[in-house]
């Protein structure tokens, strides 16, 4: 499998992989970024002063801690300072905008249609729609201005939700001190949250590979959890803010899920890029060998409606099933046309492994994390609940994965295979458990 790999990737195609890593890797420091530092302890500082009746020594300890994170995550990538500055900004300018009165959402025409945070995170959706469309016309018209609006739309909709997340976080202060908490402590803030670290990380990767390709795959899980979003929202009412359930009134809380939550969205993008790179090596297959990974695809994109229907299937899910069929369908049939522009396979290979690899890390932090706040909460590291099984589930699938490619050079097909069928487990995990199995995380099934 290897020397087939190999003999697929022309030799001047790593060459230039080589160059681009070496140029973004030595990037030299820029007055912008000491000031960019400096700005965050001085948002740290306030914040510490102004809040720190609502923390404890360990959150206080959190804060502090991302300010060099945060610098030098900001350092290696630029965009990144325009990003939190960005969200920042607006995030401020709507809080103001309330002047600690809860019922100004609906009384202010900026907060009622713009900024308030379901307002924010409604803009999020329809941006991240718009720019999954951009990105297919993009890919299958040749057409770099429309790959240009999709990443841009991708840029607005990650500053909305961000924002929208942060501005949640202030209103549920604003219902009462004790209902005050980070945003992601249910279904819904969560799949507000897979889907902004997702695609926050393909754009990342988007400018470290220099290609807009690759976005209309990506995308493609979002807009599934944008979808799931806009059914949940609406049949549960989910978007009110609600008090946090005994279980998850901890400072562990900050840290565990976010820290999941990189995991969940970086082994998406590596499933989506896995189906790219099956795509392009079958590309001038015969159609049975195509339709196999279209198919795994297919099935995944079938599940979400079958799992989430209540009595038979609404009309809501099966317009999606509908709409879900015709995509999968289109790729299939266009498939010579959209491997001809992605990126060659060596690219695609190398973005898959690192997309799995830096899932991989945070999400065994995340484990790590969890069994210490079961510690404190119940009294045992681990105690094999169900959702404790199938994230070490998740770790064994992946540190398979990883062990197979470091230790066996395992790549292109089966390497691919196997991170889009991880896709399924990491699903499972993340929400089958809370939807069909009971236990000590049943606090979110819905």
């Amino acid at each position: 499998m290897s020397s087939t790999w190999i003999n697929q990737t022309p030799a001047g195609d790593k060459a230039g992989l080589s160059t681009k890593k070496a140029g973004w890797f030595s990037k030299s420091f820029h007055w912008s970024d000491f000031a960019f530092a400096a700005l965050l302890v001085a948002a740290a500082a306030y914040a510490s002063q102004q809040y720190h009746s609502f923390m404890d020594i360990y959150e206080i300890s959190i804060l502090w801690s991302c300010v060099p994170v945060t610098a030098y995550m900001a350092y290696r990538w630029g965009s990144l300072k325009w990003l939190i500055l960005t969200v920042a900004s607006l995030s401020l300018l709507a809080i103001s905008s309330y002047g600690g009165d809860l019922a100004a959402a609906e009384q202010k025409f900026f907060l009622k249609y713009l900024l308030s945070s379901q307002s924010a995170i409604l803009w999020m959706g329809v941006m991240f729609v718009v720019a999954t469309v951009a990105y297919w016309i993009g890919l299958v018209g040749r057409s770099p201005t429309s790959s240009f609006v999709g990443t841009a739309l991708t840029w607005g909709a990650v500053v909305m939700g961000f924002a929208g997340m942060f501005i949640r976080w202030y209103e549920s202060y604003l219902i009462g001190p004790d209902v005050g908490h980070i945003p992601v402590s249910n279904l819904y803030e969560v799949f507000v949250l897979f889907s902004l670290i997702t695609a926050m990380y393909y754009l990342f990767y988007e400018q470290v590979y220099k290609t807009r390709q690759l976005g209309a795959f990506v995308m493609l899980v979002v807009v599934a959890a944008v979808g799931f979003l806009a059914w949940y929202g609406v049949e549960r009412q989910a978007y009110a803010i609600q008090p946090l359930v005994p279980a998850l009134q901890s400072w562990w809380m900050k840290i565990h899920v976010p820290a999941n939550f990189i995991g969940y969205g970086t082994f998406s993008i590596a499933a989506m890029v896995a189906f790219a790179y099956l795509l392009k090596v079958y590309a001038h297959a015969p159609s049975i060998k195509a339709l196999i990974p279209t198919g795994i695809l297919g099935v995944l994109m079938f599940l979400e409606p079958m799992v989430f229907r209540t009595e038979g299937i609404s009309i809501y899910w099966a317009l999606y099933l509908g709409i879900g069929c015709a995509v999968v369908g289109a790729i299939l049939l266009a498939r010579k046309r959209i491997a001809d522009v992605l990126p060659t396979l060596e690219v695609l290979d190398d973005l898959m492994y690192k997309s799995i690899a830096v899932g991989f890390a945070f999400f065994t932090v995340a484990t790590i994390l969890g069994a210490l706040w079961a510690a404190e909460a119940w009294g045992a590291y681990w105690q094999w609940d169900p959702k404790e099984t199938w994230a070490l589930v998740v770790w064994l699938n992946y540190a398979a994965w990883l062990h197979m490619r470091l230790v066996k050079g395992l790549r292109g097909v089966v390497a691919s295979y196997w991170a889009l069928v991880g896709l399924l487990v990491t699903g499972f995990a993340f929400l089958g458990v809370n939807m069909f199995l009971s236990g000590l995380h049943s606090y979110g099934e819905l």
